[in-house]
């Protein structure tokens, strides 16, 4: 975790990350793009205010996860209000909320995966979590798109 060169692994999944994204844009139509990119980072953003209390870090003390660990508070504040976290609701109706809740189900799911493949806690699982959850929240945004729930 320490080598900051890419690898194989890496720019395989940053190529796969970057195809997934396009595929789901693409299907997703110009109405629904605008509400569904906006809200990408922000559901993206939860995922690490979800996981953090509940994963202890993989080296305390040291690194970019130890020092965002330690400055979550306790506990930890969902975006400061609730309307952060009802937005995809507000802008989506009920299918919004329910894409949020897949979304952040996935990043965090993927980043305790991880974490316990790790030993613990890093800001590179912390940063698949958030990819994880803006991939998903886009896939689910072409298929419930698709179905015309959106």
């Amino acid at each position: 975790m320490r080598d900051s060169r890419i690898g194989v692994f890496g720019a395989l999944g940053l190529v796969l990350c970057l195809l997934i994204a396009c595929a789901a844009l693409s299907g997703i139509p110009a109405a629904a793009r605008a509400p569904i990119l906006l809200l990408a980072p922000a559901v993206g953003r939860l995922t690490p205010l979800l996981v953090g209390p509940r994963v202890r870090p993989a080296t305390p003390g040291q690194g970019l996860g130890a020092a965002f660990l330690a400055a979550l508070p306790v506990p930890p504040d969902l975006c400061g209000s609730p309307s952060c976290s009802s937005s995809p609701g507000s802008l989506l109706g009920p299918t919004g909320a329910a894409m949020a809740a897949g979304a952040l189900v996935a990043g965090a799911g993927g980043a305790v995966v991880l974490a316990r493949r790790l030993g613990g806690l890093t800001g590179d699982a912390l940063g698949a979590g958030v990819e994880l959850s803006e991939l998903a929240w886009l896939v689910l945004g072409a298929s419930c798109a698709h179905r015309d729930l959106i």
